[in-house]
């Protein structure tokens, strides 16, 4: 029985006839979306026939599953990059929380894609990590030079903190209430976005703590800026 075919996964920067529709590019969204919703182990017969390709015709394109992977791989990081850059960068307001949260449906296929690459473990799942810390170093000092965030004493842990904290929190919550359709992603994530934008953003924008006692307790421990080499030598 020939599986529905899936949703375009086009760049949420694309639109209309400026969409991507070439052939590999229809493959590589094919595969994002199966792979999202089934995991790596899924066949590159499926993929094909989702794309409505030949499985040759994917090769010829990928040369193999893994070149497949890691072209999804890239597109995956590329569209969370710019995706991620606009929001933070944007001083302005020009892109409103509400047209972003309206696109929701768009991005589900790249979320899932992101947390199977984080579940599936081993070296790639780090690199994977390791790929959107760099980048997220990359968007949060433009939005610090932009005026939207505050600067960090270390840019690339406060990086590291976020990307660990919104990806384990999402993978979490879909890993004990997945969505009963393999599917229906779109609205599982939909669903954590809404339980969790509020107290996010109030955290994030008004704070936690009322006073600096405790930032200012472990600066005397550690130094401030905080040192590598004294954590190691103590």
């Amino acid at each position: 029985m020939r599986s529905e075919t899936p949703r375009r996964t086009a760049s949420p920067r694309q639109t209309g006839t400026e969409r991507d529709l070439t052939t590999r590019a229809r493959i590589r969204d094919a595969a994002i979306e199966r792979f999202a919703r089934d995991g790596f182990g899924a066949p590159l017969r499926t993929i094909a026939t989702d794309a409505d390709v030949s499985a040759a015709l994917v090769l010829h394109h990928f040369g193999s599953k893994d070149g497949l992977r890691e072209a999804c791989d890239a597109h995956v990081l590329a569209t969370v990059r710019e995706t991620k850059h606009d929001v933070m960068t944007d001083a302005a307001g020009a892109m409103p929380m509400a047209s972003w949260f309206a696109r929701v449906d768009d991005y589900a296929p790249t979320v899932g894609y992101a947390l199977r690459s984080l579940q599936s473990g081993g070296a790639l799942a780090r690199e994977f990590l390791e790929h959107l810390t760099t980048d997220a170093v990359s968007y949060l000092r433009a939005s610090v030079d932009a005026g939207v965030a505050t600067p960090s004493r270390d840019e690339e842990a406060r990086a590291r903190f976020l990307v660990l904290s919104s990806m384990g929190s999402l993978l979490l919550s879909l890993t004990l209430d997945p969505p009963q359709d393999p599917a229906d992603l779109a609205r599982a994530t939909r669903r954590y976005l809404d339980s969790i934008a509020l107290p996010a953003l109030e955290l994030y924008t008004e704070g936690f703590l009322t006073t600096r006692r405790m930032l200012d307790e472990y600066l005397l421990y550690v130094g401030d800026p905080p040192a590598e080499d004294d954590a190691a030598s103590a």
